[in-house]
């Protein structure tokens, strides 16, 4: 998240346990939580390997986009790589979808894979990379076949100033918007502090920037409820343009997300019902160097995992669910 103004086959599942496991024959793929826990142990060693950084433009990145590239292409999903020009110079964005579905209805679910430049990025944005990665994997190690066409978003240059998703979104015909009907952004999801926040599709906080496209609304109350289904009871966080979901709701696109916080304070109150420490950020390694695997709230983590998992099985078959 920029810190700027408000502006399946056996065959597919074998291999995608040879990526995430050791090769035996009675080893299973790792799914759930402990397969998203996998994937960020994978992207601080990247970093560690690519000079501390995955950030968009350097060797982390694109290390990090193959790798989790070759987990999508294992499990059978349709991948493209798209290029784009952002400071120091090219770079990409990763898309995933389902083989089937209605291609005239498309649910989109989009993450940043870039981190700053200070450090790993495993709160920011790792986990939300990781949660949509692996909630990809296991739908798709679920055999079921979708209603609505499911497509995955890792977004390149997210900490530039949403390059990656704005390039994106404005270099798709008119019609191809027109088929996406929801996008859901998942930015942080795993902070030490931890709030648990859902964009205010429907504006009932009354603050900022107002209610999101129409269908923004249901996406907030599904996410809640599947919160709520984990045991945490949300607040709502503003449309504010900080992260991913800007360029969708710029067009019309109904959005939403969760999110658990950055470099604001944690209130009494907030402490109070989540936990935590008040007076204290959600997340005090936000863009700096110790936001590593050691900066991951597993608790939080699992929950917005949960929440990302229903999330994809149920706007699978409809949207909005009924």
């Amino acid at each position: 998240m920029p810190k700027r103004p408000l502006l399946a086959t056996a065959a597919a599942l074998a291999a995608v346990s040879a990526l995430v496991l050791p090769a035996t024959a009675a080893s299973a793929p790792l799914t759930g939580v402990t397969a998203v826990q996998d994937h960020l142990q994978e992207l601080q060693k990247i970093a560690e390997a690519n000079g501390g950084n995955r950030a968009a433009g350097e060797p982390g990145y694109k290390a990090s986009l193959d790798y989790v590239k070759a987990q999508l292409d294992a499990a059978g999903f349709a991948t493209t790589i798209q290029e784009f020009d952002a400071i120091g110079g090219t770079t990409y964005n990763l898309l995933a979808e389902t083989p089937g579905g209605d291609a005239n209805s498309v649910v989109m679910f989009g993450a940043h894979l870039d981190s700053v430049s200070r450090g790993a990025g495993i709160n920011d944005n790792g986990t939300g990379s990781a949660a949509i990665l692996q909630a990809a994997l296991d739908y798709a190690g679920s055999g079921a076949t979708p209603k609505n066409k499911l497509r995955f978003a890792f977004w390149g240059a997210e900490e530039q100033g949403l390059v990656g998703s704005s390039h994106y979104v404005q270099s798709l015909p008119e019609a191809e918007r027109g088929k996406i009907v929801a996008y859901l952004n998942f930015d942080m999801v795993g902070s030490p502090n931890a709030g648990y926040f859902t964009y205010d599709g429907d504006d009932s906080d009354g603050e900022g920037s107002g209610p999101g496209p129409e269908g923004s609304a249901e996406i907030e109350k599904l996410l809640n409820d599947a919160l709520a289904a984990a045991g945490v009871e949300t607040e709502g966080t503003d449309f504010d343009g900080r992260s991913d979901y800007g360029p969708f709701i710029e067009v019309g696109i109904p959005a939403g997300g969760t999110f658990t916080g950055a470099e604001d304070t944690k209130t009494p109150e907030q402490a109070q019902k989540w936990g935590g420490q008040a007076g204290e950020a959600y997340d005090s390694c936000y863009h700096q160097s110790c936001d590593t695997v050691d900066n991951v709230d597993q608790q939080a983590l699992d929950r917005n995992f949960q929440a990302i998992s229903t999330a994809v099985k149920t706007y699978a078959e409809q949207f909005p669910q009924s």
